[in-house]
């Protein structure tokens, strides 16, 4: 068993002060508050708060940071950037690739990660030798990364409402509903591995295969991209005369195992549906703006009963600090108000693991997976700062240490594997043919 102690820790209740947290194999035994440091204590800095849920990731974006936000353009000419670099990927650069950027999750606070999968086969849409090679890449990268994954695992069967699969996405798809299912039936669960499947849009899989997706998919995650363009809404109404999320509810795609993403254009009657199913809406802020996509109705959502997460999307950035404020921040352009989101309700976005099928993450308390991060409060970003708005201040920058499963895998700011940046560089260099 270890004892780690805090001067401060977010507890279910709130923020504690002198907490002494009890690990033994993995899991949080007991928490006591209003303790004294004793001399076996691992003494953790500044603030400690639950392991953070990346419930929204497609980790090869992560090459495309820094090489496409210049000039115009749209979320429909960066797609063609991002196919580029998808046309290229082999399962090892693909494996090199996800293990940095997930080393970089880690890095951020991030203990568990929703892979939102969608490229599968070789070039040409042949598949491997192995069906899954791509899927075991990002497996064994999460592993070695240290970080706990969900695999979501994505039918791709159209370019669009009524058209064929064509040039690189012919990697992304499997023939047929039925196709997907036999090579989805494949995947397994372990140790570190949860196994969830995704419908990557309604313009990507025809409404007659929403119900075999979401029936192949029963009790397991099931996540979506759902209204992140206006363009989507339109085509859906045109071809179903329904929103998409209302195409979804048709199909039996809705209900509290179901994670919809961006959710950026929805109407009232959407937002309804969602809350009355108890379906999570996963917002990505700084994916949003980055691909100019817009502001999501996050405390509709909410306020409807759609719990919130977070996803780091395209991996523009990697923060879920920046991600949990930016709910708060945006709502405030867009009301011209202030004030949207308490601190409780933002950490609850941030770590909500349950979305990606592991409930027992995201608290300190007994029972719960020993997923602990330590907040530095005495950074230039941080110092003065009241611990209980810590989210509102700090940056991935800030984070010192990281305890997935009882495991540290981020001592003093530095990650496992070693320097972050060095594998960063060299992997977007094999993944991307160059420099």
């Amino acid at each position: 068993m270890t004892a780690y102690w805090a001067a401060h820790a977010w507890l279910p209740g709130g923020l504690s002060s002198g907490v002494r947290i009890s690990v033994d194999d993995g899991v949080i035994v007991a928490v006591a508050a209003g303790s004294s440091a004793s001399a076996d204590d691992v003494r953790l800095p500044g603030v400690v708060l639950p392991g953070f849920a990346n419930a929204h990731s497609h980790a090869f974006h992560r090459a495309l940071r820094g090489r496409t936000h210049d000039g115009h353009g749209s979320f429909w000419t960066w797609r063609e950037a991002m196919y580029a670099l998808a046309g290229r990927l082999t399962p090892d650069t693909y494996y090199e690739l996800a293990r940095a950027t997930y080393a970089e999750m880690a890095l951020t606070g991030v203990t568990a990660v929703g892979e939102f999968h969608y490229l599968h086969h070789g070039p040409g849409g042949v598949p491997y030798a192995d069906p899954n090679a791509m899927g075991a890449a990002l497996r064994q990268a999460a592993l070695d990364a240290g970080l706990r994954l969900t695999l979501l695992d994505t039918c791709y069967l159209a370019g669009g409402i009524g058209q064929p699969l064509d040039g690189v996405q012919l990697r992304f798809g499997d023939g047929s509903a039925d196709g997907w299912a036999e090579r989805f039936a494949l995947l397994r669960d372990d140790a570190t591995t949860r196994v969830g499947a995704a419908v990557h849009s309604v313009r990507a899989v025809p409404a007659d295969a929403i119900g075999a997706v979401a029936a192949a998919a029963a009790g397991r995650p099931l996540h979506v991209h759902l209204s992140e363009q206006p363009a989507e809404n339109e085509a859906a109404l045109a071809a179903y005369g329904v929103t998409p999320a209302g195409l979804l509810d048709e199909h039996g795609a809705l209900g509290p195992h179901t994670t919809v993403v961006h959710a950026t254009h929805l109407t009232p009657g959407d937002i309804a549906l969602l809350g009355a199913a108890r379906t999570t809406a996963c917002l990505c802020p700084t994916t949003e703006r980055d691909l100019a996509d817009g502001i999501g109705p996050a405390r509709a959502l909410l306020d409807a009963g759609a719990p919130l997460s977070l996803g780091t999307d395209q991996h523009a950035v990697i923060d879920l600090f920046e991600e949990a404020r930016a709910l708060e921040t945006h709502e405030r352009l867009r009301t011209l108000e202030r004030g949207h989101f308490s601190p409780a309700e933002l950490l609850a976005a941030a770590t909500a693991h349950a979305s990606l099928g592991w409930p027992d993450a995201g608290r300190l308390a007994p029972g719960a997976r020993a997923d602990l991060v330590a907040v530095r409060l005495d950074s230039p970003r941080t110092a003065g700062v009241d611990p209980a708005q810590v989210l509102f201040a700090a940056t991935s920058a800030d984070v010192d240490t990281v305890i997935a499963d009882g495991r540290p895998i981020v001592t003093g700011g530095h990650h496992l594997l070693g320097d972050v940046g060095r594998l960063l560089s060299a992997a977007i260099v094999s993944a991307s043919g160059g420099p």
